[in-house]
């Protein structure tokens, strides 16, 4: 049995009720997207804490608002790719647009994607490594939104649909997206299709792109379709030129370490660590493996 500390309660709570600036919806909405019930989240407004949750909710819902519980915050840093995404998601959620993010691993889409769906108001972002299968992405697509996920498919579907065109300028981010089942890529074009206020960022690795392409190619059905719907086109920031590529993860791996790192004097080993090319894949470290060498150097 393990127990949540008072500290960590309270940093879970706070950013709960910052997050509740960003929600559009009523209290209850909020609450179900959390995974709580309403009025537990009204005690938990009212300062109590004690015995309203199981340590395995607190943890779930420190999880859910990206609160590590042990070991180094991350902070986030304005890189490009950070001003990127951030410019395409506004875009999108303004204008009731769709894009796709294809890009390298390891170049903070995830983590700007996280960040902005805590800051923005009615961005909301979904795992769909979590969720592949069509059952999996509904729900949870449901619970993400404040929709209740647990009635027959065909009702939470409605509510979902009714609740992103009743929410002012909403945005899915739909991350991981590769990982989606047939299945799913079928109803993800369904929502797409009966949300018209809605704005829709798909992001991915290459395995992203060459799932679309391979789709496309031999014409399974929903893929054309949907590509269309995502503007035809493939968003990147990684330059394809290996100096220019080299120059672009220099700065984008200096811009992080920058603001999370106490010793700067590691830097440039850090840096050269990453910039390594594989000689036979031609890889370059990212910021999974520069945050990896920042810690066993610290």
């Amino acid at each position: 049995m393990f127990e949540i500390t008072d500290e960590l309660k309270e940093r879970i709570a706070a950013a709960m009720f910052a997050g509740r600036d960003n929600f559009s919806g009523s209290d209850a909405a909020y609450a179900t997207s959390l995974g709580i019930n309403k009025s537990v989240y009204s005690t938990l407004k009212n300062g109590k804490r004690e015995g309203l949750l199981t340590a395995a909710k607190w943890l779930n819902l420190a999880r859910q608002l990206s609160i590590p519980t042990s070991g180094r915050v991350w902070n986030a840093a304005r890189t490009e790719v950070f001003e990127q995404i951030e410019e395409e998601i506004l875009f999108c959620k303004e204008h009731s647009k769709s894009m796709i993010f294809v890009d390298d691993c390891g170049i903070g889409k995830t983590f700007t994607a996280k960040y902005l769906s805590q800051s923005l108001q009615n961005c909301f972002y979904i795992d769909c490594s979590q969720s592949k299968n069509a059952r999996e992405f509904i729900r949870a697509l449901a619970r993400t939104i404040g929709v209740d996920s647990t009635g027959k498919m065909a009702a939470v579907k409605a509510d979902v649909k009714y609740c992103l065109n009743y929410l002012p300028a909403p945005v899915v981010v739909c991350d991981e997206a590769g990982d989606l089942s047939q299945e799913a890529w079928l109803d993800l074009k369904e929502f797409w299709n009966a949300t018209p206020g809605c704005g829709w960022y798909l992001m991915g690795a290459q395995g992203l792109r060459a799932r679309i392409d391979r789709g496309r190619e031999n014409k399974r059905v929903g893929f054309a379709e949907m590509f269309s719907r995502l503007g035809e086109n493939y968003s990147s920031a990684v330059p394809t030129d290996r100096a220019e590529k080299l120059t672009f993860y220099r700065k984008l791996i200096t811009d992080v370490l920058s603001v999370n790192m106490a010793d700067k004097e590691q830097l440039k080993l850090i840096l050269n660590k990453c910039l390594k090319v594989d000689k036979d894949t031609g890889h370059i470290g990212g910021l999974r493996r520069a945050e990896s060498l920042l810690i066993l150097n610290s």
